[in-house]
Formats: structure tokens, C-alpha cells, sequence
């Protein structure tokens, strides 16, 4: 009988080796031998005597090893080899335990001018027409406000329906120390515009997403297959450099379509950085520009 071992071993944790299902052909037959998941002490060699031990063919009976030809199958621990560039879920695990920063600070381009306008003009109109028709006193100033409350009215619903909301930013405490040092003006540009509001954009860094993936243009994409971007995030890199992570959503994109403009993100939103790209879940991608100031 001549057996052929093509043993399946897979990394465990703490170097230990974790066994799985191993295949072996027997007789011509294709056998399979079920290992339970046990743990093998890092650096030593493991050795199964495999005498005895039946081998269940599918939908046949079993058979059994020659006794008298001892065989045993020799396991060596070995690390397991790894080329995979570290997902968002392992950079989200290590900022698990760091401390965020509330955005809690009062600025006038937070403020939404749409909702300001729209407010104003509608309560002067109402008030307006109130004391015209003798309703609520102050009936001298009713054509003044009518006259003030209609176009700040239309002004004020013009703002908001032209209106881009900021996107949510999360800032790690660490991040916001390295940033007045770190960040370039061009990243902190960047932070500023996304986290306000802004009027008469279809989406925010719409220019520069227009420049990297050519909208329309030869080798580009379709404006509609745009990304839009999601939220925006400051951390420090495991080599203790400042990154701003841009997440976008991109139905239409797949990971190849951000890696192959890589140097244009490098290049447009430079210098001094370097862009490096991972794939989220649910169709996000991210885009970290790494500053290359060193604290």
C-alpha cells in the first residue's frame, strides 16, 4: 500500500500550529483523515503514529492500515507566511483603545447660512403679515417686514438647497498633537473644507476628484460613477507619522481603480506626503495621505 500525506497545517496563535483536515490517497482511493484542532508547541516536531488508524473513503467502507508497516506522519511548526498590506479592520482595531477628541469648537462656516436665511425671512414674513392684518401689534412695521422677510426667505431656501453638509471627521488625540506640527497646509486645507458647509458644490473635493479619475476623458471614469466622500479621519501611522484617511463610497469602483491613480493622489494633494489606499467594507475605500514630517 503506498500512502501519499498532503497534510493541510495552518497558523495558530501565540506560534502555536493548528491542525485541519488532511488528505492522504490510499489504494488508489481518495481517503480523508479528520485531525481534531489541537495546539503544537512552537519550535518542536510532533509525530503521529498513524498505525491502526482507519480510513474512511467517501461512500465506501472502511479500511484498515497495514499493521505491520508502522507508518507515522512528522509535523514541524512553521510561521506561516503572510503578503497581505494591513486592512482597515486591523488599523480600526489598533486605534480601539486611543482617545478621540469631540469636535466641540464653535466656528461661523459650521453654521448653516441656508438655515439662518430661511429662518429669518419666514418669521418676518409671518410677523408680517400678522401685524397687516391687525392679528399681532406692530402694524407700522408690517411693510418693512414683508418687504425685508420675502427675499431673505427665497435667499435663505436657495442657500439650502445648493447646500453641502460637512462630513463627520474623527480626530484621535494623538493625531491632534502631531497636526499643528506635522499636517501641511495643503492636509489641513483639505480638513477645513470638508468639515463646513459649502454652497453650490455637487460633492465635496469635487475638483480634485474631477482631475484624478478624468471624469469623461479617455482612460477616466463616468461622472456618475463618482466616489462621494463619506467621513474623514486623523490618526498617527504605527511609525508615529500624522495621516489624514479620506473613506469614500464607490458603488461603481472597485480597489484596482484607486490603486492605479495612487500617484495622482500623491501628486495633486502634495507635496510632502505619501497616499496609500485600502479597501473597506460595503463598497468603501480608503485614501491615507501620510505626512512625511517627521515629529
Amino acid at each position: 500500500m503506498q500512502m501519499k500525506p498532503a497534510a493541510a497545517i495552518s497558523s495558530g496563535g501565540g506560534g502555536g500550529m493548528t491542525l485541519t483536515a488532511s488528505r492522504f490517497r490510499t489504494s488508489g482511493r481518495t481517503c480523508f483523515l479528520s485531525l481534531n484542532r489541537r495546539l503544537l508547541p512552537p519550535s518542536k516536531s510532533v509525530e503521529l503514529d498513524l498505525s491502526g488508524v482507519y480510513f474512511i473513503p467517501r461512500n465506501q467502507g472502511s479500511i484498515l492500515l497495514n499493521n505491520q508497516a508502522p507508518t507515522k506522519l512528522k509535523l514541524v511548526p512553521r510561521a506561516a507566511e503572510s503578503t497581505q498590506s494591513p486592512s482597515p479592520v486591523a488599523d480600526a482595531a489598533s486605534n480601539i483603545n486611543k482617545d478621540t477628541v469631540p469636535d466641540n469648537e464653535f466656528s461661523i462656516a459650521k453654521v448653516s447660512f441656508g438655515v439662518i436665511g430661511l429662518s429669518v425671512g419666514v418669521t418676518l414674513l409671518s410677523y408680517g403679515f400678522g401685524a397687516y392684518f391687525n392679528i399681532l401689534p406692530g402694524s407700522e412695521w408690517s411693510a418693512l417686514m414683508l418687504t425685508y422677510g420675502f427675499p431673505l426667505a427665497v435667499i435663505g431656501m436657495a442657500l439650502k438647497y445648493a447646500e453641502l453638509k460637512p462630513v463627520p471627521c474623527l480626530t484621535y488625540s494623538d493625531a491632534q498633537v502631531l497636526r499643528e506640527k506635522c499636517a501641511t497646509e495643503i492636509l489641513k486645507q483639505v480638513r477645513n473644507d470638508v468639515t463646513r458647509y459649502r454652497y453650490g458644490d455637487e460633492q465635496h473635493l469635487d475638483e480634485a476628484l474631477k482631475r484624478i479619475f478624468q471624469y469623461g476623458q479617455g482612460g477616466g471614469i463616468s461622472r456618475r460613477s463618482a466616489p462621494i466622500l463619506q467621513s474623514i479621519r486623523e490618526e498617527v501611522t504605527e511609525n508615529g507619522l500624522y495621516c489624514l484617511t479620506m473613506v469614500f463610497a464607490a458603488k461603481a469602483l472597485s480597489l484596482s481603480d484607486f490603486e492605479q491613480r495612487q500617484a495622482k493622489f500623491t501628486s495633486f494633494f502634495g507635496p510632502g506626503i505619501t497616499a496609500e489606499i485600502a479597501e473597506g467594507q460595503n463598497n468603501l475605500y480608503e485614501v491615507k495621505l501620510i505626512s512625511n514630517t517627521t515629529p
